[in-house]
């Protein structure tokens, strides 16, 4: 199944690290933590209809590696994959290499 965002929305993949201590011990998603707001752009909506009836440009495209709000979007679950649906608005950055 394909998931095809719609408007100014953006279908992310989050990046899970494993998090270990200094000592070597890997640390459960269930440790209260720090929540990384890192992904991978799968796919991006055409962009936002503005008042006047044009669309507005998505700065993202699919590819990008992102920072995101951590809090933000919604988690959907497609063929036991784990992703994000977000607003344009809730990337803080492109991450480049």
């Amino acid at each position: 199944m394909q998931i095809k965002p719609l408007g100014d929305h953006v279908l992310v993949k989050p990046v899970k690290e494993e998090e270990v201590t200094a000592s070597g011990i890997v640390l459960p998603d269930t440790v209260d933590k720090e929540k990384k707001a890192e992904g991978d752009v799968v796919a991006v909506g055409p962009g936002k209809v503005l008042e006047n009836g044009t669309r507005s440009q998505m700065e993202v495209k699919v590819g990008n590696r992102i920072l995101f709000k951590k809090w933000g979007g919604d988690e959907v679950e497609v063929d036991d994959e784990e992703y994000k649906i977000i607003s344009q608005d809730d990337i803080l950055a492109i991450l480049e290499k």
